[in-house]
């Protein structure tokens, strides 16, 4: 009796939880509306964000971000760094969001998917793939950074990837997208590709083959995988596009965005190897019988040296594909 007395209790406390943060939530999104329309009213030039897209960029990556708390995808440090990715990227675009969700959700379900694979060679494996607040930044800083300048530029809204009539505000969009989608590649290609790979992995630099967990070894299975991640990201990000924005007969072309995605998936993850086989240790430990990026008595080294982390590289990947990527899709994209 005290049992099921003890499981209605903890279910009340639940539900009075979620009524507190959900009106915390309405009152905070309606606080916000009400300062910008302040502020637009001030100045006489600025478009007002409505109520909704506050109430919608404040409550989403809330609760995606609890249930990944709860899922142990995120450290608690993690988590507020995702919240606050979350909301910059939702309140400038709900493309950058889905595309952002697309990155998130599969990168996630992949980290915890083959884990005894995994264990076998990663001597740094953790159950669950638990993220902290550097790995959201180094995956999702030059994303935020970029939806910033976004709405400096254009204001919070959807926009169609058209050069001839915004330029800048579309190379920002396809630069953001590019980083997301590099992200995705890597995390794709270094999830799948150990799993699923019946080959030795062979190092980018001189392909020979290395063990299975070096930095800078690659698959067939990886490359495949990093494009495909590529994709699914520049596919979310087009589906948002066809939903939200007005008037696209209009513009340039919409569907390159997919194609895109894949391609930044696939560079991004094929550049984050080079700088790994060159900028990140990798040696074999004999006494664990795994690849490890430190030295000692017992490691034999395999290639790179201790510059970078893994961290680093994905950071420095992500900011080399937002800056380039978008001028070849400038030249390349069809009108």
């Amino acid at each position: 009796m005290d049992s099921d007395n003890d499981v209605q209790m903890k279910e009340y406390v639940k539900m009075m939880t979620d009524m507190i943060v959900l009106c915390a939530t309405l009152a905070l999104s309606l606080f916000f509306w009400v300062i910008s329309l302040t502020i637009s009213t001030y100045y006489g030039t600025l478009q007002p964000v409505s109520p909704w897209r506050w109430l919608f960029s404040i409550l989403v990556p809330l609760t995606l971000t609890a249930r990944a708390l709860k899922k142990r995808s995120l450290d608690h440090s993690g988590a507020l760094g995702a919240l606050l990715v979350g909301f910059v990227l939702t309140m400038a675009n709900y493309s950058f969001f889905s595309s952002l969700l697309a990155f998130f959700i599969t990168s996630s379900r992949l980290t915890r998917w083959g884990g005894a694979v995994k264990k076998k060679i990663d001597a740094d494996y953790k159950e669950g793939g638990q993220r902290n607040w550097v790995q959201v930044f180094c995956n999702g800083g030059v994303p935020t950074e970029l939806a910033l300048l976004y709405m400096i530029e254009v204001g919070p809204g959807e926009i169609p990837i058209d050069f001839g009539k915004q330029y800048s505000a579309s190379w920002m969009c396809l630069s953001l997208l590019g980083a997301l989608a590099c992200s995705t590649g890597d995390t794709w290609a270094s999830e799948v590709g150990p799993v699923l790979s019946q080959s030795q992995p062979r190092l980018i630099t001189t392909w020979e083959e290395v063990p299975a967990g070096t930095n800078g070894g690659v698959t067939p299975v990886g490359l495949i995988s990093s494009f495909l991640g590529g994709l699914t990201v520049g596919a979310a990000y087009f589906v948002t596009q066809l939903l939200f924005v007005n008037d696209l007969h209009l513009a340039d072309p919409q569907w390159p965005i997919i194609m895109y995605g894949g391609v930044a998936g696939l560079v991004g993850s094929m550049l984050d190897s080079f700088l790994g086989a060159h900028m990140q240790y990798s040696g074999f430990d004999s006494n664990l019988g795994k690849v490890v990026s430190y030295e000692s008595a017992t490691t034999r080294r395999i290639c790179g040296k201790p510059i970078l982390d893994n961290n680093a590289v994905n950071l420095f990947s992500s900011v080399l594909i937002a800056l380039i990527l978008p001028g070849l899709a400038w030249g390349l994209w069809p009108r």
